[in-house]
C-alpha cells in the first residue's frame, strides 16, 4: 500500500518496518496490562498497567501519523515519534523490572524495545522539514 500512494518515500522498508513494529508492540502492551489485571496481586503491577496502556494508544496515534504522507505536519511527525521511543523506553524499563516473575512482561519488554529501535530507524527518515507541504 506504502509503494502505491502517489508520495511515497524512498525508503520504504524503514516506514514499513516502524509500521508493523507499532502494531504488535500496541497489541502486546494491551495483551500485558490485561495480564497484568489477572495477576493474583495487580495492584502491585500498577505502573506497569498504566505504562502499558499508554505505551499502546501512543503506538496507535504514531501509526496513524506516520502512514498519512500528505500531512502538513511534519513537525508533529518528528515530534511523535521522539514520543514514541520515549514511551517504548519507559514501558520496557517499567516490564524489565517485573520480566523474572511475569512472562508477559519480559515479552512486553522486548517488544518495547524493538520498536523503540524501529521508531529510531524511522525519525532519521524525518526531519520537521522532511515531509511533502500541503500547498494552501
Amino acid at each position: 500500500m506504502l509503494q502505491s500512494h502517489p508520495q511515497a518515500s524512498e525508503n520504504l522498508t524503514v516506514i514499513s518496518e516502524a509500521l508493523h513494529a507499532l502494531a504488535l508492540c500496541e497489541q502486546v502492551c494491551l495483551t500485558c496490562a490485561d495480564a497484568c489485571l489477572a495477576e493474583e496481586s495487580p495492584e502491585t503491577l500498577r505502573t506497569c498497567i498504566r505504562q502499558d496502556l499508554d505505551c499502546a494508544a501512543i503506538c496507535a496515534a504514531t501509526a496513524s501519523l506516520l502512514v498519512r504522507r500528505t500531512s502538513s505536519g511534519a513537525a508533529v511527525l518528528h515530534a511523535q515519534l521522539h514520543a514514541c521511543v520515549l514511551a517504548c523506553q519507559t514501558c520496557a524499563d517499567v516490564c524489565s523490572a517485573h520480566a523474572t516473575h511475569h512472562e508477559h512482561c519480559a515479552v512486553c519488554a522486548r517488544t518495547c524495545r524493538s520498536c523503540q529501535e524501529k521508531c529510531n530507524a524511522a525519525l532519521g527518515e524525518f526531519s520537521p522539514a522532511g515531509l511533502v507541504q500541503d500547498e494552501e
